[in-house]
């Protein structure tokens, strides 16, 4: 019997002293979590895209709270709702980043770009690029494989049958997912303009003109016509290949109709406004005539003397009415003379 409870007044002990020296190991080692990071977490989409460029939510409020200014912060899937959210539980002032959406800087669709080989294999962009390149001449261009698609966690994306190439959905977060995804560096993030308009050059191949053109029908061929037209500085030619600068585009869509293989594409923009050729037409005879006729005026009033003459030969080629009864009244006389002569 006293075996018993001297055994389980030592294990008791041992216990209690066990916890003690445990909870002043805890308290000494002890870490100090912020409470508001679990409001600011609470307050994020929980997405745990990456967009933010930290791993997930969590590190993302944490990287909130520790930091003294977040405006170079921001969740590009929540938004500026999120971020003003965010501000108000920390007390601080949030990013008025410009919002962004994905871009496919591509257009070598099937009918731009002959295919020069065949490849049957794996279905991932990630092993045509390692293996061979791609299945056209083209070696900057999509692969069409659908690696982008399938890392998109926001369905903002979709594989287009009819041109082979991804297609971006107006409900992308620009959370960069697809960017990184790409082993062609194809994908871009782009500012968003006013009505979800913007222009881009959709290639990025950086061979020569000629070069490019036999690869694809539609490839930048860096003639540099864009830039000329250009009147806010937003392009720029770099190894063969133009560059619209977000930052500086203003979207005045001067650089579009000049592009001669159809490179830079606009989107969310009305459709221009074509007059018809018969319309057409009519205004430039019209405009003639008008041009015409106040030369023809002021050669009349150069030259008087010249416009006399040119009077006098046409009266003289062109007799009057009262000159012309006279000369009708005289051959009538001359026929009765000659009747009463016979007889």
């Amino acid at each position: 019997m006293n075996v018993v409870v001297i055994t389980i007044l030592t294990l008791a002990v041992l216990g209690t002293v066990a916890a003690l020296v445990l909870y002043f190991v805890a308290q000494k080692f002890k870490v100090f979590e912020d409470p508001r990071i679990d409001l600011v977490e609470e307050a994020l989409p929980a997405a745990n895209c990456g967009g933010c460029g930290l791993p997930g939510c969590r590190a993302f409020a944490e990287a909130l709270v520790k930091s003294d200014d977040i405006s170079a912060l921001n969740c590009p899937v929540g938004g500026a709702d999120t971020m003003n959210t965010v501000a108000e539980i920390l007390g601080k002032e949030a990013s008025t980043a410009a919002p962004l959406i994905a871009v496919v800087r591509c257009f070598g669709t099937c009918d731009n770009r002959p295919k020069t080989n065949h490849y049957d294999g794996a279905g991932s962009c990630a092993v045509s690029a390692s293996l061979y390149g791609g299945d056209t001449g083209c070696s900057y261009g999509c692969l069409g494989e659908g690696d982008c698609v399938a890392a998109c966690n926001f369905d903002a994306m979709y594989m287009d049958p009819d041109t082979g190439l991804p297609v971006i959905k107006d409900n992308c977060v620009a959370c960069g997912a697809c960017v990184d995804a790409c082993p062609k560096d194809i994908i871009e993030l782009r500012k968003v303009g006013p009505k979800g308009r913007r222009i881009f050059v959709s290639c990025i191949n950086k061979d020569k003109g000629g070069v490019a053109r036999k690869a694809c029908d539609v490839a930048c061929i860096g003639c540099g016509k864009c830039v000329k037209v250009c009147p806010f500085d937003a392009i720029t030619m770099e190894n063969n290949l133009a560059y619209i600068d977000y930052e500086k585009c203003k979207l005045c869509r001067k650089c579009v109709p000049v592009c001669p293989t159809n490179a830079i594409h606009e989107i969310n923009f009305p459709p221009p406004k074509v007059k018809p050729a018969a319309e057409s037409a009519k205004k430039r005879v019209t405009e003639k005539a008008v041009v015409d006729k106040p030369a023809a005026n002021k050669g009349a009033t150069e030259n008087p003397i010249a416009n006399t003459n040119v009077s006098e030969k046409t009266s003289t080629k062109q007799p009057t009415s009262s000159q012309s009864a006279d000369a009708v009244k005289k051959d009538n006389n001359k026929s009765s003379d000659n009747k009463n002569k016979e007889e």
